[in-house]
């Protein structure tokens, strides 16, 4: 199976920065798609960004200007690169990944998530 990997969590401070990093193992054919999901205590999960396999990314609306989305193929590794953070962005952030593990076998998995918390 495939499994994500997920580092870089902590706590900074106001304004500061922190770029979060998620490894993807197993048998991967095909990765169609990387990204980040976050979910804060009495909020509904949400995209946070995410890129397809040609290079498209999506951001959310709250994120975008701040937060850089990027992968390097060769690992089978997303990384999200996070500035300017404010105390809303804390949050357990989640590395999803989705592509197929054959020609016709698909997979999605998601991490284990980790805590980002911004003081301020």
């Amino acid at each position: 199976q495939v499994q994500l990997v997920e580092s870089g969590g902590g706590l900074v401070q106001f304004g500061g920065s922190l770029r979060l990093s998620c490894a993807a193992s197993g048998s991967i054919f095909r990765m169609n798609t990387m990204g980040w999901y976050r979910q804060a205590p009495g909020k509904e999960r949400e995209l946070v960004a995410a890129m397809s396999r040609g290079g498209v990314t999506n951001y959310a609306d709250s994120v975008k200007g701040r937060f850089t989305i990027s992968t390097d193929n060769a690992k089978n590794t997303v990384y999200l690169q996070m500035n300017s953070l404010k105390p809303e962005d804390t949050a357990v952030y989640c590395c999803n990944a989705a592509g197929l593990t054959g020609a016709y076998r698909s997979f999605e998995s998601w991490g284990q998530g980790t805590q980002v918390t911004v003081s301020s």
